[in-house]
């Protein structure tokens, strides 16, 4: 099994989701960036369309309207003006 860290994906009005997953994927606007345990420090900005967050055997899809992404000892923070979780993944 794979090392687990934590991600929070955080609006400001709320945080959306938060959990220890294996792997992210995000788009950012450099292009598409994958997250593993131990990644090393990074800030990007987010490309309005859709993270994966992997948690075990659940698939989280978000949907993000642009923002940042923070990688930080083993924490990653997708922060969007609005982001929301896709039903039916």
């Amino acid at each position: 099994m794979a090392e687990s860290f934590r991600v929070d994906v955080v609006s400001p009005e709320s945080v959306v989701w938060s959990c220890d997953a294996e792997l992210v994927t995000a788009r950012t606007t450099e292009g598409d960036l994958g997250i593993m345990a131990g990644h090393e420090a990074t800030m990007a900005a987010l490309a309005t369309g859709s993270a994966e967050i992997h948690a075990g055997n659940e698939k989280i899809t978000v949907a993000v309207h642009g923002g940042f992404l923070q990688i930080y000892r083993n924490q990653v923070t997708l922060l969007s003006d609005r982001a929301e979780i896709v039903e039916g993944d």
